[in-house]
């Protein structure tokens, strides 16, 4: 069984007495370790499918299977608990506490799962993206590239089986981006299931796998440089 298992997936959204169609009946498997890039245009849905595939939100109808379990109807307080065990974020704009230390901002999930060796598991996850000597140093005291290692290493604190990225190297030059590109490299080599939400072709060419969304649909998707036809994407 895929580790995601998409079917038929519809979100609406009700803004006064306009309905919007964000997701039309979208239909895919991610199989456990890939490394899967999701591009599209402003208002492509792409956001949304991210946010579905995060348990941040749930569809209107359709089916999500993730891992085997049925999570397109479960109530907030599940949805968390299941992003909390199986899935990391890393995001834009970094989401760090400014006040907090880097070891104190990767030891939040923690925190919220009541696990007790916290300090020992963040020092762990911020050697794991070399930044262990920068752990007791607040965001403002580190650069852009330190900040998204320290939010790589908050996503990998739980030991997640699935890391979701919005836009990763979005607020990075060229140079620090390339390197957190290689940081997801080394991670999806360890087996860790990498999806990324991205503008930036630069991006999507390190992915071995590339799914484009047009209105809410999957117009292509690329496997290894060889274009699948959208009905094989089950």
């Amino acid at each position: 069984m895929a580790l995601i298992q998409i079917s038929d997936l519809h979100k609406t959204y009700h803004m006064g007495d306009v309905e919007v169609n964000a997701l039309c009946g979208v239909s895919f498997a991610i199989e456990a370790g890939e490394h899967m890039a999701i591009m599209g245009p402003s208002g492509s849905g792409k956001s949304t499918l991210m946010n579905l595939l995060g348990c941040l939100d749930t569809p209107t109808s359709g089916a999500y299977l993730l891992d085997g379990e049925d999570v397109s109807r479960l109530d907030g307080d599940r949805l968390a608990a299941v992003r909390n065990r199986q899935i990391g974020f890393v995001f834009q704009q970094f989401n760090l506490l400014s006040k907090e230390s880097a070891v104190q901002n990767v030891e939040l999930p923690l925190i919220y799962a009541g696990v007790p060796d916290r300090r020992e598991r963040a020092m762990a996850a911020l050697e794991r993206v070399g930044l262990a000597d920068r752990a007791h140093h607040r965001p403002r005291e580190l650069s852009g590239g330190q900040q998204q290692r320290v939010a790589i290493a908050r996503a990998l604190v739980n030991s997640p089986s699935i890391v979701m990225a919005d836009e990763p190297t979005g607020n990075l030059d060229t140079k620090t981006g390339l390197e957190i590109l290689q940081v997801f490299d080394e991670l999806n080599d360890e087996g860790i299931t990498l999806v990324m939400v991205t503008h930036d072709p630069r991006v999507a060419e390190r992915c071995k796998r590339v799914m484009r969304l047009v209105d809410g649909e999957v117009v292509s998707d690329v496997f290894n440089h060889q274009e699948a036809a959208v009905g094989d994407l089950i």
